[in-house]
């Protein structure tokens, strides 16, 4: 299975790597295995959803000192990965839908 996660990252880290990160997932519950001869076959615990939202807020607080506007700012100005006239159209309507939110 590590192998299988190492081939769906653009820039994989070593095998050894993807499979510290799957037992310590493992340990915190939010991966569980089953084997299949030498194979690990690795399921979620909890549904996408949640598991994302706590990894992104994990990460935030991790990289971004909690800030989550430097994130936008990040995604913002990274001249190597440009959000596309789409992209940029999608979040202002996001931003201006948590404004109407906020309001009413």
């Amino acid at each position: 299975m590590s192998a299988m996660v190492l081939a769906l990252l653009p820039d994989p880290p070593s095998y050894s790597a993807v499979r510290t990160f799957l037992r310590i997932l493992e340990e915190k519950g939010y991966l569980t295995h089953t084997q299949e001869g030498a194979k690990y076959i690795y399921q979620p615990t909890k549904p996408g959803p949640p598991v994302a939202r706590e990894a992104l807020y994990q990460l935030i607080e991790t990289f971004f000192a909690g800030h989550p506007e430097q994130v936008v700012s990040t995604l913002l100005t990274d001249e190597e990965r440009q959000l596309s006239a789409e992209e940029l159209d999608r979040l202002s309507a996001m931003i201006e839908q948590a404004r109407q939110r906020e309001k009413g």
